[in-house]
């Protein structure tokens, strides 16, 4: 089964969180680049979750933020 993406934000350590599961202390973590954090599935090395630190400078800066990643998206409940 599909997760959902979800979304949140840590205003205080300035941190955007996007993940399909909620972390865990097994997940493999590899820097992707500067402030870009992958936290991996320590058995297939997917990709669950994703740390955007400095996330609010990285706004205000005007510059288009590109994560390194691929990305797919399918509506919630809908199979491809």
């Amino acid at each position: 089964m599909e997760a959902q993406l979800v979304v949140e934000y840590d205003r205080v350590g300035d941190i955007l969180y996007l993940g399909k599961t909620t972390p865990y202390p097994e997940q493999e973590t590899e820097e992707l680049d500067y402030g870009v954090i992958a936290r991996l599935n320590p058995t297939t090395s997917e990709i669950e979750n994703l740390e955007v630190m400095f996330f609010s400078q990285r706004l205000a800066s005007g510059k288009v933020l590109r994560l390194p990643i691929l990305a797919e998206f399918h509506l919630a409940g809908i199979a491809s």
